[in-house]
């Protein structure tokens, strides 16, 4: 008998599971909750308050929130896809006509203790319901046409909904993500082919309304474009942000100018310094080497959740941590892409260290899942 074995036995059974929990991962996912902390207390200038005291808070009830989950068989959140993925759409719903308006958009749901963003919820319980689907389907049947369709359409009802609040940032994530799932789940490439070509011609059109009666974004949106291609046709307009950021994580150079030395977020130059650009708040505290050092992180946490997916012998545990990884790296890939101007600015914190509540929830709960598949899997 092993010693984790004799361990597993010695101990009494509602503690057991606790165990098998992937430690490793929590640690992780704490490093990097920490590093957030770190940040909304320089950001504040050496506070607590009014960011970094809730952030801690909201981490706290996070991993608790984990733990219940991972103690819950993985079958029983297999069972509740369905009914997980309408509550969030009715939620997306219920922001249409009950929701709070914040900078110019309405995406909350104000719960009086905290504002939930329904759009959060939806990116794991579209991963569910998808890796649910493609549990139940024959793998034979996963490139039919009209198997396919049936994904297609529980992707793009929240995409829709997500648009209309207006949020492209998380409408990409939704559709990024639901594709992703289809690809892993086996749908043939000529699909995602054809996809791609549509998204080209899509792209050609978009451009080609602006201005028109039929224009298909909004204002505020192709300026983020010109922004993204020549931020600095417009450096104290809608090339601000960008410009700012950058030259944040320049100044930071290797190492960084210190502890709370940043001058960009310190002198308020940087914009939202505590939410989307905290990544340069980091870069220009610790320099590249910092900023390093969170991607690592992040990419640890990745490959826990592949090799935890490889694990795993069912196919709804597989696919759910895979996606639920895949969403992962979607969140922080967007995000430092944009403020390092690879990418237009769409508004996508960065996981676990920007400043918020319903993203770090619903991503402790999401976690929770993958620990769950980990927990209960066949030994």
């Amino acid at each position: 008998m092993s010693y984790l074995e004799y361990t597993v036995k010695t101990v009494p059974a509602g503690w057991r599971k606790a165990l098998y929990l992937n430690w490793p991962l929590i640690l992780l996912l704490s490093a990097v909750a920490s590093v957030g902390f770190l940040m909304l207390y320089s950001v504040a200038g050496g506070s607590f308050e009014p960011w970094a005291e809730p952030q801690i808070k909201r981490y706290a009830l996070g991993l608790a929130a984990m733990f219940v989950v991972a103690m819950v068989p993985i079958w029983f959140w297999r069972n509740m896809s369905v009914l997980a993925y309408l509550v969030s759409v009715g939620l997306l719903v219920m922001v249409e006509f009950f929701g709070t308006v914040g900078m110019g958009a309405q995406r909350w749901i104000d719960l009086g203790f905290m504002r939930l963003q329904p759009s959060e919820l939806m990116k794991i319980t579209l991963v569910m319901i998808l890796a649910a689907y493609y549990d139940w389907l024959p793998m034979k049947k996963a490139s039919r046409p009209l198997w396919v369709l049936l994904p297609v359409v529980l992707i793009l009802i929240p995409t829709g909904l997500v648009l209309t609040q207006p949020d492209l940032g998380t409408a990409i994530l939704l559709l990024t993500g639901g594709g992703l799932m289809m690809f892993l789940a086996g749908v043939h490439w000529a699909y995602f082919g054809a996809v791609i070509a549509a998204g080209c011609g899509f792209v050609v059109t978009v451009f080609k309304s602006r201005g028109t009666d039929w224009q298909l974004l909004e204002d505020y949106q192709f300026r983020r474009i010109d922004t993204f291609i020549d931020p600095s046709s417009d450096p104290l307009g809608a090339g601000y942000h960008i410009t700012q950021a950058k030259i944040a994580m320049g100044s930071g150079g290797w190492t960084g100018r210190g502890f709370m030395q940043g001058t960009q977020s310190r002198l308020n130059f940087l914009p939202e310094k505590h939410t989307d650009f905290v990544f340069n708040t980091l870069a220009e505290e610790f320099g590249f080497l910092g900023g390093i050092s969170l991607l690592i992180l992040y990419v640890l946490i990745l490959v826990f959740c592949v090799v935890a997916a490889l694990q795993n012998r069912d196919r709804f545990s597989s696919l759910l941590t895979l996606g639920i990884g895949l969403t992962f790296f979607l969140y922080f890939a967007v995000n430092m892409s944009m403020v390092m101007g690879l990418a237009p600015v769409v508004g996508v914190p960065l996981p676990l260290v920007s400043y918020g509540g319903s993203a770090m929830l619903v991503l402790m709960v999401a976690f929770g899942l993958v620990q769950s598949a980990h927990i209960h899997r066949p030994r």
